[in-house]
């Protein structure tokens, strides 16, 4: 590269000595060669650092197009002065970047070294040699020659890998161990969360896993119901027949509702005789859904009680309330109880009309 500069400027220093003497067939040759090593440059400079290579080749670009199809002398000695600057600053950045890259391989080798004097502390047996490893890492580091850096590190990475491999192979009952008792942990985790999200006495989903879900439909932003649903009177049953008569009239409910209700449709018990249904549908399919499930869990309901078979009658209020652009959990959930209480209330009022 540099001969061929030296070609080129020796060339200029000639055309203008016998500018008008030069063949049209010779000037254009030098012409040609002239591009085809400017060219060269370009892919000898994207070999030498690929990162930089778009800026040399565009500023080469640039000086190709500036010569134009007949330059003169003067114009090849403008195109040799920018390729002069572009060389030198294209040189130095590229030394800065490769100092940089320098820096960084450096500063890996401290963590390797440090990574291995830590090993070290943690097995006495192999203390010795990766002590070995971390003082010739850090010798390494503070090398400048990058070629040198590569060969001793080369040098020492089989040291490193075939310690820690033997290091690994004998802690491997450990890691078995350690891996049984992840595995445990995570089932007994699994377990956990299957509670929280289950309600115990119905089997139905927990409020915790209900506004969940529904928080996750919020954030979709899809059109969905929130249907909250009391079972009428069931104090009284809790006072007349006792809590555990009351418990299996809520667990017999709570299987009406499930299977009164579609397998996209969330089903959960809210609060003591408060259920939830949740479903994926505009505030016209919900009230078809509404009368549907009055005429379906409405009814007498027989469970066993202290002598015999009780049979009790059930009612329902529901309270419905469709999700709106820009309702936060709260906001909804707040309109589906307001709903609730406005047709409990109207059922009081019936029957005692």
């Amino acid at each position: 590269m540099i001969s061929l500069k030296r070609y080129l400027d020796s060339a200029t220093t000639r055309a203008e000595e016998t500018e008008g003497n030069c063949p049209p067939a010779a000037c254009l040759a030098l012409l040609s060669a002239y591009r085809s090593g400017l060219a060269e440059m370009a892919e000898c400079g994207a070999n030498a650092c690929p990162d930089l290579a778009s800026e040399l080749k565009s500023g080469i670009t640039r000086l190709d197009e500036d010569l134009g199809d007949h330059p003169g002398p003067a114009s090849i000695t403008r195109t040799r002065e920018a390729l002069g600057e572009l060389l030198r600053g294209w040189g130095e950045k590229t030394s800065s970047y490769y100092e940089q890259k320098a820096g960084e391989v450096k500063d890996l080798l401290l963590v390797m070294a440090r990574t291995a004097e830590s090993l070290g502390h943690k097995d006495d047996r192999y203390r010795e040699q990766l002590d070995s490893v971390t003082s010739q890492l850090e010798t390494i580091a503070k090398l400048e020659d990058i070629t040198r850096i590569r060969a001793i590190v080369e040098e020492n990475a089989g040291q490193l890998k075939r310690s820690v491999a033997r290091m690994t192979a004998e802690s491997k009952a450990v890691i078995d161990h350690l891996r049984v008792e992840v595995s445990t942990y995570q089932a007994k985790l699994e377990r956990a969360e299957h509670t929280a999200s289950c309600d115990a006495l119905t089997g139905l989903g927990s409020r915790l896993w209900a506004e969940g879900r529904i928080q996750q439909r919020i954030e979709a932003g899809n059109p969905f119901c929130i249907l909250m649903i009391d079972v009428h009177g069931f104090r009284r049953v809790n006072h007349e027949f006792g809590n555990l008569v009351g418990d299996l009239i809520l667990k017999e409910f709570a299987r009406e509702l499930r299977s009164s209700c579609r397998l996209s449709d969330l089903v959960a018990r809210w609060a003591g005789d408060e259920f939830l249904v949740v479903l994926d549908c505009a505030a016209v399919e919900a009230k078809a859904q509404i009368i549907r499930l009055q005429s379906w869990l409405c009814g007498p309901y027989q469970v066993p009680g202290r002598s015999g078979h009780v049979s009790i009658r059930l009612s329902t209020a529901i309270g419905l309330a469709e999700f709106c652009e820009g309702d936060n959990l709260q906001e909804v959930l707040g309109r589906a109880d307001a709903a609730l209480c406005f047709d409990r209330g109207r059922a009081e009022n019936q029957m005692t009309a």
